[in-house]
């Protein structure tokens, strides 16, 4: 069975998205906002992710939050909210039936909320927050420190739910203010996904958000280049384990280098018969496991590698890792692993076209920073890839002055981590600028 994706916008310049999949059994509406932590300052970091929290405090229609949950909960949903750093979004899966159950709560929700209880959400965010931290205050989380590394005085280096100082001085006029600037038609996308019919999702949409007010997309200054490395950052932290991450700048999502980018991914990541679980994992036992991905933004991009292991081996996975890299840099992949990376990607993509949530998630995250791509392109554009522009592409992006690496854990074994990232055996030397390459985007 297929699916049917109509992109519309309504008068007010809201745009509704509706993926009518009429062999499922199910429904999933989402709510998407550009806006997150990129769009803040220092002065108001954690604003975005606050006033998702006080939604869920109730909003005109729904003052009482029990009965708002327990309405959503009746036809099959459970409200949920994320804050990411360039954007965030609303939803819940739905009895096919009862759309307009979640689509007039979440209408409400996101149009007239009440923002009360600031001081119980505050106290509540403050202890979310203990997460990311050591007993002294200092900022163990992994992601945080590779934000900063990179993208070093620009927003995206801002931490998503704010630092406890921002948090504990926000007020109630700066929620206001950052709610009535991003909280807008132009700057939202409705999306519907799963047994749903596109002519209903609009007449619902119209009606729930009639009081969303006009207003413009928001809009982010580009980060600049990431200072050159190879560059470490350590924190020590008296764990039994090293944590670390290896990161390297790459391309924003609709760049010509994604498409071997993401086959990259696969061949260094995608099961243990994958090149860094087999070598560090299977081979070597040098870590419980090892984890390769890739960060885009609309107009930036970070390939990142994560593991764990005990301090004395920390720098043996590092030096591991830059080896396999290395490999891929220096000779061209076999067609029977590039062929069976390819065939992976486009059959992940093929599942993900049964779930409500994947199709509302891959067609609400294109409309809101870019135009509309189908899953068939994007497999056609991986399958267009040649042993060679993967190794050409492995090039460009995994050099020593590419090299970022953040680690958290004990001293132990810290100088021979210290080496291995200075001298980053394997790696090869740049052979230009990465963001000399951001003219190759896609439209």
């Amino acid at each position: 069975m297929s699916f049917n994706s109509y992109r519309d916008e309504l008068p007010s310049g809201l745009r509704v998205v509706t993926v009518e999949t009429p062999h499922l059994h199910t429904a999933l509406l989402a709510i998407y906002v550009r806006t997150g932590s990129r769009h803040e300052t220092p002065a108001n970091n954690g604003v975005s992710h606050y006033l998702e929290h006080l939604f869920f405090r109730g909003s005109e229609g729904w003052p009482d939050t029990v009965k708002m949950n327990a309405a959503v909960e009746e036809v099959g949903g459970n409200l949920n909210g994320v804050t990411t750093r360039d954007h965030g979004y609303y939803y819940t899966p739905l009895h096919p039936a009862h759309l307009r159950v979640g689509m007039d709560i979440l209408g409400d929700m996101l149009t007239r909320p009440r923002l009360t209880d600031m001081e119980v959400e505050r106290q509540i965010i403050l202890e979310e927050m203990l997460d990311e931290v050591d007993e002294k205050g200092r900022d163990i989380d992994l992601d945080n420190l590779s934000q900063r590394l990179l993208f070093p005085s620009h927003p995206l280096a801002l931490k998503i739910a704010g630092t406890r100082e921002s948090v504990s001085a926000l007020t109630h006029a700066q929620v206001l203010e950052h709610f009535a600037r991003h909280y807008v038609a132009g700057n939202l996308v409705v999306t519907a996904a799963g047994r749903v019919n596109r002519q209903e999702v609009l007449e619902m949409t119209e009606r729930a958000f009639a009081r969303l007010p006009r207003g413009p997309v928001s809009t982010e200054a580009a980060p600049p280049s990431t200072p050159p490395g190879p560059k470490l950052h350590f924190v020590a932290h008296d764990e039994s384990q090293t944590e670390f991450r290896i990161n390297f700048r790459t391309v924003p999502d609709r760049h010509d280098d994604q498409p071997a980018l993401q086959i990259i991914r696969r061949l260094l990541d995608d099961g243990l018969s994958s090149r860094l679980p087999f070598e560090i994992v299977e081979r070597r036992g040098l870590a419980y496991s090892v984890h390769a991905s890739l960060d885009t933004y609309h107009d930036a991009g970070v390939f990142e590698i994560e593991a764990a292991s005990a301090p004395e081996k920390a720098a043996q996975v590092v030096a591991e890792a830059f080896r396999v890299l290395g490999a891929l840099c220096d000779t061209e992949v076999g067609e029977e692993e590039l062929s069976r990376a390819k065939r992976r990607h486009r059959m992940l993509l093929e599942f993900a076209q049964d779930s409500p949530g994947e199709l509302a998630g891959w067609f609400g995250v294109n409309e809101i920073f870019n135009a509309p791509e189908s899953f068939s392109h994007r497999a056609d554009l991986v399958d267009a890839q040649s042993a060679a522009r993967v190794r050409e592409v492995a090039r460009r992006y995994f050099n020593r002055e590419n090299l970022t690496v953040v680690a958290v854990g004990q001293r132990k074994g810290l100088k021979a981590l210290e080496r291995v990232v200075a001298e980053a055996p394997g790696l090869p030397a740049p052979e230009a600028p990465v963001l000399a390459a951001v003219s190759g985007l896609r439209g």
